[in-house]
């Protein structure tokens, strides 16, 4: 003996008593978004085909001297985003499965409802995120109309209409989220999402032109129409905010319950 305390090898807590904070499990899935190329080539495009948007849009009304309000460049940024960011919500689940790291995310959080959660979260708040720098961009190229023509910036818009601007978007990025889990494959997640958004509203349109009783039953199941008043000036009444409500069970709710039970059911191989 030396007479020296032989000093104690550090053990790891392996007992599991000790969750992961959700804060972290947020922050963690939300740097995944922007980690990827995919994902970081997708956000790059957002912004740049948002503010390309509003140039064009800009050039164009200066040009013929046409009045627009704030409401209008509103209204051409929710083009691209609503177009692209629902995109970034199917990439941020089926991106685990495509990459082979959902293993590895089960493996650190054994829990798959925190980590939909989480994953849920940080996608909604990219998406107010990528709402308020919209605006920012809609702010900016309405002050340049008004230096531009010489005409007066007109801001009528009001908290309501911002507050529909937003749900607008989360709904967009929730149904995206939503059709990723039911799929848990990129590209068949991105092509169910388009064919929602743009094929399906116009065969509603065409049953509801052919067939009266169809026509009646088209507000109640065409979540996209049923958004469309979010964001006009007059608003929306109760009947509205019913097909809405009726709308989205059927578009977001139901596929998000369905996609659900399938990531905490499906093997991860």
């Amino acid at each position: 003996m030396t007479g020296q305390t032989a000093a104690l090898p550090a053990r790891l807590d392996v007992s599991g008593t000790s969750a992961i904070p959700f804060s972290r499990l947020v922050r963690l899935e939300g740097r995944k978004l922007a980690d990827t190329r995919a994902g970081r080539w997708l956000l790059i495009s957002i912004a740049a085909l948002t503010a390309l948007v509003l140039v064009i849009q800009l050039a164009v009304v200066v040009a013929q001297d046409l009045v627009v309000r704030f409401s209008d460049f509103l209204v051409a940024m929710n083009t691209p985003m609503g177009v692209l960011l629902p995109v970034l919500g199917v990439m941020s689940i089926t991106s685990e499965w495509s990459q082979r790291t959902a293993m590895v995310t089960f493996a650190l959080e054994p829990s798959r409802q925190r980590v939909v959660a989480a994953k849920l979260v940080s996608v909604l708040l990219v998406a107010v995120v990528a709402v308020v720098i919209g605006l920012l961009l809609g702010v900016l190229a309405n002050l340049l109309y008004g230096g531009l023509s010489g005409n007066d910036v007109v801001w009528s818009i009001g908290v309501r209409q911002l507050f529909g601007f937003l749900l607008l978007h989360v709904f967009g990025m929730s149904t995206g989220f939503a059709f990723g889990m039911l799929f848990l494959n990129t590209p068949a997640g991105i092509v169910v999402f388009f064919v929602y958004s743009f094929v399906l509203p116009g065969l509603f349109q065409l049953g509801a032109a052919l067939m009266h009783w169809f026509g009646q039953l088209q507000p109640w199941i065409d979540f996209n129409a049923a958004q469309a008043p979010l964001i006009v000036d007059q608003g929306m009444a109760g009947k509205e905010w019913a097909q809405l409500v009726v709308s989205g069970l059927l578009w977001l709710v139901l596929p998000l319950v369905v996609g659900v039970w399938r990531v905490l059911r499906t093997e991860v191989k």
